[in-house]
């Protein structure tokens, strides 16, 4: 039975690892980096009010990791929890752990509004969060990094 919990210091290797993986697939446009891998995690540890990290355990073995990030919608006019980051191993895909994942956000934020990203050719997710209750929203999504 896969359980999930909050992440704690001696898992930030096993994210890491996942997160290498997770970043190189056809699931994220961005690749990544160390740098940033190191800052998720650090972000998730820390008493930040904005992310939380979350792995899936079965037995003692890390199976994946989750993380989600607070934030403010004036389109929806509430407050929001991002599901960032959804990262299952292989082996474990298509056992429910996702749906267990979303169905735990959901219970831990019952009065906010849950969003997500994902790639339109990642059909097996799509699937996945339309049967959960998400619709899509036909926006172009832009960012500015720094300078």
């Amino acid at each position: 039975m896969v359980t999930i919990r909050e992440m704690r210091p001696d898992d930030g290797a096993a994210v890491i690892g996942m997160m290498r993986e997770f970043y190189t697939s056809p699931a994220v446009i961005t690749d990544g980096s160390e740098e940033i891998f190191a800052a998720n995690v650090a972000n998730c540890l820390s008493s930040s009010t904005c992310a939380e990290g979350f792995v899936f355990v079965d037995g003692e073995k890390i199976i994946g990791y989750g993380i989600t990030a607070r934030s403010y919608s004036t389109e929806f006019g509430g407050e929001c929890v991002w599901i960032e980051d959804i990262y299952i191993a292989a082996e474990y895909r298509g056992r429910g752990v996702g749906s267990q994942f979303i169905r735990y956000v959901a219970a831990r934020n019952p009065d906010k509004i849950l969003r997500l990203e994902t790639e339109a050719d990642n059909t097996k997710a799509v699937t996945l969060y339309k049967r959960l209750g998400f619709k899509e929203l036909p926006y172009l999504e832009m960012v500015r990094c720094g300078d």
